[in-house]
């Protein structure tokens, strides 16, 4: 499974929804699953649930694994692939995009916030592994393309080995984020 390139508007429009984003990401930890498994995962109705797989469906993000379906009416649902990723060129003077943008500026800053919130409840080998880091560079546009590929190299290789292990060592999921933007200190 690669990482799937978007470049159609549409597509990056019906995969920022919260909804559907959480969707994606569940069957992107969980794998595989039918609609009423992710109902229950998300506290939604499997109608509501149901609308939201045919939005990714027609989006190309998701797809059918007739193959799991133990009778013609049990539907499961697979990631296409394992990454998604786009890039502002690709969307010049798009508003969807910008708004896809900072939608995701949005989850990752809730994500973060939701942890701080709760991390009091998780056990002390787990609080104390959490970090953060934040440095301003001065960097050319290579050597900023050089960082993105460097950092994507690392969390692909931890995430791979995740993937393949089986050697009852607990993981819980983690979301990891890396942004490099312009701007002035």
């Amino acid at each position: 499974m690669d990482e799937l390139q978007i470049r159609d508007s549409k597509v990056l429009a019906a995969m920022s929804h919260p909804l559907r984003r959480r969707l994606l990401n569940l069957l992107n930890l969980d794998g595989p699953a039918t609609a009423s498994m992710l109902a229950e995962k998300t506290g939604q109705a499997v109608g509501n649930i149901s609308h939201h797989l045919k939005v990714l469906a027609a989006g190309t993000l998701i797809e059918e694994a007739p193959e799991l379906a133990r009778d013609q009416r049990e539907r499961w649902w697979r990631r296409r692939s394992k990454g998604i990723k786009w890039e502002a060129e690709d969307f010049p003077g798009d508003p969807i995009a910008d708004a896809a943008e900072i939608m995701s500026l949005d989850y990752e800053t809730a994500i973060a916030r939701n942890w701080l919130a709760e991390r009091e409840t998780y056990p002390e080998n787990w609080r104390s592994v959490w970090f953060t880091m934040d440095s301003w560079m001065r960097l050319s546009a290579a050597e900023i393309d050089e960082l993105k590929d460097r950092i994507l190299e690392v969390i692909r290789g931890f995430d791979d080995r995740a993937r393949a292990a089986d050697d009852g060592v607990e993981r819980r999921p983690v979301f990891v984020v890396a942004r490099a933007s312009l701007g002035q200190p």
